[in-house]
């Protein structure tokens, strides 16, 4: 099983920072990609960054140029830089994997349990 252990969430004033980091722990045999989802009340969970083990990267329209991923391979963790937070920034924030816990099986895809970011105006 692997396990995601998501940090740095909390509340701050539009225009302000905040760094979101996630831990893979557990039986893991190899880390495919890695992201960031977020759900706002009301609202469908959308990607938001994600990032492959090659350090392809891809972004939602809504956050580039403020947003930015980043993963350290040797720890897998993955990383979300949000820069110049908006109000509709405002979700919970959601990490997840696409692993194998061996080499011979499939991979499956794992999530956090989410960390809340509030972005007031």
């Amino acid at each position: 099983q692997v396990q995601l252990v998501e940090s740095g969430g909390g509340l701050v004033q539009a225009g302000g920072s905040l760094r979101l980091s996630c831990a893979a722990s557990g039986s893991i045999f190899s880390i495919n990609a890695m992201g960031w989802y977020r759900q706002a009340p009301g609202k469908q969970r959308e990607l938001v960054a994600g990032i492959t083990s090659g350090g392809r990267i891809n972004y939602a329209d809504s956050v580039k140029a403020r947003f930015t991923i980043s993963r350290d391979n040797a720890k897998n963790t993955v990383y979300l830089q949000m820069n110049s937070l908006k109000p509709e920034d405002t979700g919970v924030y959601y990490c997840n994997t696409n692993a194998r816990v061996t080499s011979w099986g499939p991979r499956y895809d794992y999530w956090g349990q989410g960390t809340q970011v509030t972005v007031s105006s």
